[in-house]
């Protein structure tokens, strides 16, 4: 069946195992099956809306609404909601079910459920009581952690910063999907590493600087498509003196020589070819950056997973479609967004991170059962936070739906108009970047924080030493400017120990523009068909045909590396 997305008019199919999915997870009462239509949106605008309801990385300053304390929150203190501090928000201070309202048949679902959003306090960063964190009060969606500061999207892990997605490491500052690494600094989508540097792509790695797409390398500087390769620099073999003399020279202790060589690196990896998906691991698999699955269709950022259509940024997983983050042990999930610790059977929820099952049209609820429509609660037979009888949802419920087909409401996502963010706060904006005026015009929010005049002052203006051997530590008190956006920001006390510790110069743009320029350097979630460019065989992936890399098929890749 193939139809036209009315939000950006490509074409798309819904499959025959797309509809038999839906009606695998379409709801049952008494007896009867309230079928979930095929969605209207195609893929990537589906994957669009649900991440503009997820506001991962923009921290605030704020009063809790409930101790009146000063907290970190992903809402800013102009917005209409009541936040509270996570830990108290899980605590038995307050009772969702007080919001609870009767479901009003002359009014539209989404109406009456943003009127409830507008009034049930809401967690001021998404966490769990489990997710314990000593010493981490600027994360978010983030947990068994110590010593952390500004990660999202990471758990497990100490002493780190300025990272997303970052499992099981310590001691990692500015990275980005690295996973069970030490002491790594701008590396991106790299495994079980050890001093690693400006690398992408690499496992099994140590004592590296400026490699890609490379696996077992010791002492290897600017290199690409190695294994198991010792002391290579520009993928040449060097004896150990001649090796540390070259890389002394390179001055990586500078900003000047920093910079000079990034430039060169980006160059230089393109006359090598690259792998038409990053994948390990793969059966049947159709996507990118996929670890350890099965049957994954049209997937980005997957690991051990299995029997997933339109998923991103899972883990742990199996048997779900259209779900955006971040899975353990979830299974029967559509349409939903942020989802995890034993989640089952959810559709068009968000935010429900804590053994849910069996919730439609759910926010931020936590060991909830058999609800529809509720924000926060943690109960059984829940329909706008007011609690019912398993017979009485049962009969309610169905009526709710009959009633949400004759508004065009049921099986649809919630509007972006009724997400709690502007669009530019979310991941949204980070996968598919609009203006503001085009965001207006297509019904999504728009927030850009207010700033008191006297705020704008940064005190005098302040000259970062080219190498760190002359950076003075009184500059963790000093607010620097960055030289591509012109934002301020400053050095905390322990990242400045970092650089030191490792030679590295003080970074001259802020921590959002360095996130935004490593996730430059990964593939956007969208896949072409085009040939191998060795063997002509067809390939599906996230190199657009226009892009200049070379890019070879698994096997004549493979070939070419080993």
């Amino acid at each position: 069946m193939q139809n036209i997305c009315p939000q950006c008019s490509s074409n798309f199919d819904i499959t025959d195992d797309d509809l038999a999915f839906l009606e695998k997870v379409s709801p049952i009462f008494n007896g009867k099956k309230e079928l979930i239509p095929p969605p209207t949106l195609c893929p990537e605008c589906r994957m669009q809306r649900r991440l503009a309801f997820r506001n991962e990385r923009k921290l605030y300053h704020r009063k809790c609404d409930l101790t009146g304390k000063q907290i970190v929150s992903v809402y800013a203190a102009d917005k209409p909601f009541k936040a509270y501090q996570s830990d108290e928000w899980y605590t038995d201070k307050w009772n969702a079910l007080e919001y609870g309202r009767t479901f009003d048949f002359s009014r539209t679902f989404f109406e009456q459920w943003a009127e409830l959003m507008s009034v049930v306090p809401r967690m001021s960063l998404v966490t769990s009581p489990e997710a314990n964190a000593f010493n981490c009060s600027y994360i978010n969606f983030a947990g068994h952690s110590e010593n952390c500061y500004m990660t999202f999207d990471s758990d497990y892990n100490r002493d780190s910063m300025y990272t997303n997605v970052l499992k099981h490491s310590q001691n990692c500052v500015d990275c980005s999907f690295v996973h069970e690494c030490e002491l790594c600094y701008e590396c991106v989508d790299c495994y079980a590493s050890y001093n690693l540097r400006f690398s992408e792509n690499c496992t099994n790695c140590s004592d590296c600087a400026f490699l890609k797409n490379c696996s077992g390398c010791r002492q290897c500087f600017f290199c690409s498509n190695l294994a198991q390769k010792e002391y290579h620099i520009f993928n040449k073999p060097y004896s150990k003196s001649e090796y540390e003399q070259l890389l002394e020279s390179m001055q990586l202790n500078t900003s000047s020589g920093l910079h000079k060589l990034k430039n060169e690196f980006a160059e230089f990896t393109k006359q090598y070819p690259q792998k038409f998906q990053h994948a390990l691991k793969v059966e049947n698999g159709v996507g990118d950056y996929l670890a350890n699955v099965q049957n994954c269709h049209h997937c980005f950022d997957i690991a051990d997973a299995q029997d997933l259509r339109y998923c991103d940024t899972l883990y742990k997983a199996k048997d779900c479609c259209d779900v955006s983050s971040f899975g353990e042990n979830i299974a029967l999930i559509y349409d939903s967004g942020t989802i995890g610790v034993e989640g089952y059977n959810l559709q068009f929820c968000f935010n429900c991170v804590i053994n849910c099952s069996d919730l439609l049209y759910c926010n931020e609820c936590h060991r909830a059962s058999h609800c529809f429509g509720c924000i926060g609660v943690g109960e059984k037979y829940c329909i706008l936070n007011k609690q019912y009888t398993q017979e009485e949802y049962d009969t309610l419920v169905p009526q709710i739906i009959a009633h949400m087909r004759t508004t065009g409401e049921w099986g649809q996502f919630f509007p972006g108009a009724l997400s709690p963010f502007g669009y530019s706060e979310t991941m949204a904006q980070e996968q598919f970047p609009l203006t503001k005026e085009s965001a207006l015009t297509n019904g999504w929010n728009w927030y850009e924080e207010r700033t008191e005049a006297s705020d704008n002052y940064m005190g005098p203006m302040i000259t970062i030493p080219d190498s760190i051997t002359d950076v003075p530590d009184d500059i963790t008190k000093q607010i620097l400017k960055c030289e591509a956006t012109g934002k301020p920001y400053k050095i905390i006390p322990q990242e400045l120990k970092f650089y030191r510790e490792m030679g590295i110069p003080i970074p001259r743009k802020c921590p959002d523009q360095r996130h935004k320029e490593r996730m430059a350097l990964r593939n956007p979630r969208k896949l072409w068909k085009r040939n191998c460019m060795k063997c002509s065989k067809e390939i599906e992936t996230t190199y657009s045909p226009e892009r200049p890399e070379i890019v070879y098929c698994e096997s004549c890749y493979l070939s070419s590396v080993y």
